[in-house]
């Protein structure tokens, strides 16, 4: 592949859109970044990994953090900008790869070879497989929804201009509860292969 290719995944909690971003970076031969970038960060930083994990994706705590000439104390908000820094350098050296999350829609968005897509699904169809992911009951598998979406909206929604989830910020929003895990990488192949051949 001559062209770079770099495929960033939004999702609901869920909607297995985590899969289904690994299930393309398989098909198309590319390293995928998630909560992964992490490691390499830690690694490029000498910090530790288990430390730098726990603030992956959430939102900034604003009670307890201040910006104070351009620092925060905000572990939150000082590891997202890694990550986006990170993947920022990953873009301009010209690698392909697929990004699960991290704003990558909005933050890679001057790059002419990023194709977006947001992954939705059915409530009753997402609790069904966060309950057989995660061994919980329904009321637990609800509740962790909401948790997590929550979570994903207000860190998004908090470093980007557009909205978490609004199909006017990406590519292409696809209903995964519809063709199921498996129809939704095929659809989603399909875009891409007509997306780069264009």
């Amino acid at each position: 592949m001559d062209r770079q290719m770099i495929i960033s995944v939004g999702r609901e909690f869920g909607s297995g859109g985590h899969v289904i971003a690994e299930a393309l970076a398989k098909k198309f031969g590319l390293p995928l970044y998630d909560s992964n970038l992490l490691e390499h960060i830690a690694q490029e930083k000498n910090i530790d990994h288990a430390e730098l994990k726990k603030y992956d994706e959430k939102p900034k705590n604003k009670l307890l953090s201040r910006t104070v000439r351009g620092y925060s104390n905000s572990a939150q908000e000082n590891i997202a900008y890694m990550q986006f820094d990170y993947l920022k350098k990953k873009a301009e050296s010209g690698e392909s790869f697929v990004v699960v999350g991290r704003c990558a829609e909005t933050k890679l968005k001057e790059f002419p070879g990023l194709i977006s897509f947001f992954i939705l699904g059915d409530k009753e169809k997402k609790a069904e497989r966060v309950m057989k992911v995660y061994g919980v009951s329904r009321d637990e598998a609800l509740h962790m929804m909401e948790r997590e979406d929550w979570e994903r909206k207000t860190y998004h929604n908090y470093y980007c201009k557009g909205k978490w989830g609004d199909s006017r910020n990406y590519d292409f929003s696809i209903n995964s509860s519809r063709l199921g895990i498996d129809g939704t990488v095929t659809m989603l192949e399909e875009y891409i292969r007509a997306a780069v051949h264009e």
